[in-house]
């Protein structure tokens, strides 16, 4: 038998490494990696019949949909989100996920939806859940704090600024003025001295100019970071999911309000110490007792109801690969 892997290059400025971290916690599981496949061009693929683990967000190019005959999926973990299901699940579309049903689900929105249709799927969290293979021994974790890209969803200045197509109105009457809405935001429940010592991460660098040697790199690197760090603060669910695996004190900021970004979090949201933000207000509640703001000194335990999807997602996987 031969294995496939994901990879993403969708032609952007930005790319995310979370998407090869999805990857790596697939990698795990693969007696070896024989060919690499790029998740927006799999109806492209051509050669000798492959097992690929369907993990992940599917997908950007809906007019490339569905996955080449000669792919043998295995959907785990697998997301659609709002805006690409009306494509997605055209006749040919549902007609190909009932082929390979049942089809498990990252999020319970995706296993709602594709249920509505008729195709068989289950709720079954994230495969970075299984990624204690990276777990160090606490004598091996150190002092540092990470805030890894907090509250990106609202506006940035590399994605204000970035884009030719917005004139200087439309930047002076629109994004730009929200530009510090983030920081004022954070201050709310981070304290000054925290958002000063902590060492800011960046999941999705301002640049799609590396190979996927590198990528995957800059993921394996994050993963060691994250491993051994005393506590980390994100918005990022590929960082902080993958921090309920390795055992590393995660806090969930989420401040998402369109309903493109909250479907992704259906049945996840649960499983994290978290503080939910009025996007709009900065006001916030936590659902951990935090009293006053977070600091250096703030000690967190996870909520460590992970392990059963944890386990479940490692049997089905092994199983669907033997």
């Amino acid at each position: 038998m031969k294995y496939g892997l994901l990879t993403y290059d969708e032609n952007r400025k930005f790319f995310n490494v979370g998407d090869n971290i999805q990857s790596l916690a697939a990698k795990q599981f693969l007696p070896q990696v024989d060919v690499y496949l790029n998740r927006e061009r799999l109806a492209d693929y051509t050669g000798e019949r492959i097992k690929l683990i369907m993990n992940g967000w599917f997908t950007h190019n809906i007019h490339n949909w569905v996955p080449s005959e000669d792919i043998d999926p295995v959907f785990v973990s697998f997301h659609m989100n709002n805006t690409a299901a009306p494509f997605m699940l055209s006749e040919k579309g549902i007609s190909y996920l009932k082929q390979h049903q049942p089809i498990g689900c990252r999020d319970q929105f995706t296993a709602d939806t594709l249920n509505e249709k008729g195709i068989e799927a289950y709720f079954t969290g994230c495969l970075t859940l299984t990624l204690d293979s990276y777990k160090v021994d606490d004598s091996e974790r150190g002092d540092k704090i990470y805030i890894v890209d907090p509250l990106y969803n609202y506006p940035r200045p590399e994605k204000v600024f970035y884009n030719p197509k917005l004139t200087v109105k439309n930047i002076l009457n629109g994004k730009a003025f929200q530009l510090g809405k983030k920081n004022k935001h954070l201050k709310n429940f981070i304290s000054e001295e925290l958002l000063k010592k902590a060492e800011f991460i960046n999941q999705e660098p301002p640049s799609n100019t590396y190979s996927d040697e590198q990528k995957f790199q800059m993921a394996e690197d994050l993963l060691n970071k994250y491993a051994r760090a005393k506590m980390v603060i994100t918005s990022r669910i590929h960082c902080a999911l993958p921090c309920l695996a390795l055992g590393t004190p995660v806090i969930f900021v989420n401040g998402f309000d369109s309903f493109v970004d909250s479907c992704r979090f259906d049945g996840i949201l649960e499983l994290f110490n978290r503080i939910d933000i009025n996007s709009q207000t900065g006001d916030f509640t936590s659902n951990f007792g935090l009293n006053g703001k977070i600091d250096a000194n703030t000690i967190i335990k996870n909520l460590e109801k992970h392990h059963a999807l944890a386990n479940a997602l490692k049997k089905t996987v092994k199983e669907a690969l033997s």
